[in-house]
């Protein structure tokens, strides 16, 4: 009996040395563990910006955003590679970033990428800025049709003429303060208009610099002087956050880092993250192809030339349907591109003119006038300070030169035609050859085109000869032995 209870007692003491060892092993294993929103089952969603910035780019990134947001990842990673675009597509952009509730991340990468103009202003705005080793950003001076003028000489103020004037000029001048503090800006050349949009891109700049904590002299510095900066550059001026030579170096690297999202601050998971490539849709695609400024300019040219023939030739059809089309597909384009209008009118004006030149020849000088118009057109068409939206003037050059041999040869036939003997009436019987019915000296008849004709001669004819026609005089020719 003693031995059955130093058995049990063994077994009881066996049992509560287990459940210690079991209670204290739990803690460990749960600290061990990480939960399961920090396991590796999270995505990182990649969206690619590549090349100019168009209204196609800004309804990807936009959708992307959302896309993200909705499939549940936890990061939204934008590389660039832009020499940047159309302002209403960067704000866009932007937008979408400022207002999305999944922290998202911009990375000018591959090496040898850029982040400029439009592309600054993305990364600003980003939550994480970073760059590739030998990337640049920078050079956000916003541009306008004709591109900046240049700053006219100062007048030469003539001595004595102003004493006042002369004293203070002998005295260094100090700068007025800038609001806020620092230096004020110098005084900008060019329009006021200009002047109005550089300053709105600055304030506009300062913004995001101020909103993310990011380099708000330098940000000025690129919108007023088109300044740029490599990555190394960028990251000692406190522009960018990271430097990653890739894309799993970049999660890393920021792992742990404290990014604010509307009112709340949000600490980044990212190591381990899989990375999801978000590719643009048939719609985006199809966008970027109607909207590339070459493919919108030459829709607008088939449909023009479409809709002219079916008005010159009407029951044809198909020049009608395919010009209505590709017209209305242009003009869309043309309604998310920055277009001018007057360029868009010249060009059709003179496409009319180089076709009118067919049905209403006037020796060329509606079609050289068509082409001035439709060069001129064609060259303010669009923005060509805005890199990637412009339309290429080879292909310009080739338009205006096939109008331009059009009408060459309209006028070479014009020109030989005239030079022709008359072919039709009374002045094209002339040179003709008559054959003689009956023996006739002076008064007799001929048969010409089938037709009796009377006809005088100087000499005897006889019947059979055959005469050549000298002149025609009412129903009477008269004619000299051939």
């Amino acid at each position: 009996m003693k031995t059955l209870g130093n058995t049990a007692h063994c077994s009881r003491a066996a049992l509560v040395l287990l459940a210690t060892l079991a209670l204290r092993a739990v803690p460990a294993v749960a600290a061990a563990a990480p939960p399961a929103a920090d396991s590796g089952a999270g995505t990182a969603a990649v969206l690619e910006i590549n090349g100019p910035i168009g209204p196609a780019t800004s309804r990807y990134v936009v959708h992307g955003i959302e896309s993200a947001h909705d499939n549940g990842s936890r990061l939204v990673v934008l590389e660039l590679d832009t020499p940047g675009g159309l302002d209403s597509a960067m704000r866009d952009i932007i937008r979408a970033i400022l207002a999305s509730p999944v922290p998202v991340v911009s990375y000018v990468t591959p090496p040898g990428a850029r982040a400029a103009s439009a592309g600054t202003y993305i990364l600003y705005a980003s939550h994480v800025a970073a760059m590739a080793p030998a990337t640049n950003l920078g050079a956000a001076t916003p541009v306008s049709i004709g591109g900046e003028p240049e700053p006219g000489s100062p007048p030469v103020p003539t001595p004595g003429a102003n004493p006042a004037q002369d004293r203070n000029d002998k005295a260094p001048a100090a700068s007025p303060p800038a609001p806020g503090g620092g230096a004020a800006p110098p005084n900008l050349p060019g329009s006021a208009m200009e002047r109005k949009v550089v300053n709105d891109a600055v304030a506009y700049i300062r913004g995001l610099a101020e909103e993310r904590g990011r380099n708000v002299e330098w940000a000025e510095q690129a919108v007023r002087g088109a300044a740029s900066l490599s990555a190394t550059a960028a990251l000692q001026q406190k522009v960018i956050d990271v430097i990653a030579r890739d894309l799993p170096e970049l999660l890393t690297r920021i792992d742990g880092r404290e990014v604010r999202l509307a009112n709340r601050t949000v600490k980044l998971a990212t190591a381990g993250l899989t990375v999801v490539r978000m590719k643009p849709d048939w719609r985006t695609q199809l966008l970027a192809v109607i909207t590339n400024p070459t493919v919108a300019y030459g829709l607008m040219l088939i449909g023009i030339w479409g809709l002219l023939l079916e008005g010159y030739n009407p029951g044809a059809v198909l020049p009608g349907v395919a010009g209505s089309v590709c017209l209305l597909i242009a003009l869309f384009a043309f309604q998310i591109l920055s277009v001018n209008y007057a360029g868009l009118a010249l060009v059709v004006l003179g496409t009319a003119m180089i076709i009118s030149e067919f049905f209403f020849p006037t020796y060329g000088s509606l079609g050289v006038g068509g082409v001035i118009a439709f060069v001129v057109g064609s060259l303010i068409l669009f923005d060509t300070d805005v890199p990637g939206m412009s339309v290429g003037r080879p292909l310009i050059g080739a338009f205006a030169t096939m109008g331009g041999l059009m009408i060459a040869g309209i006028v070479y036939l014009a020109t030989r035609s005239m030079r022709r003997p008359v072919a039709t009436g009374t002045q094209g019987m002339i040179g003709g050859t008559a054959e003689v019915v009956a023996d006739f000296t002076g008064r007799g008849r001929v048969r010409y085109g089938g037709e009796f004709w009377n006809a005088r001669s100087d000499a005897a004819l006889r019947a059979g000869d055959l005469a050549r026609i000298v002149r025609v005089e009412g129903l009477t020719l008269w004619v000299e032995p051939q």
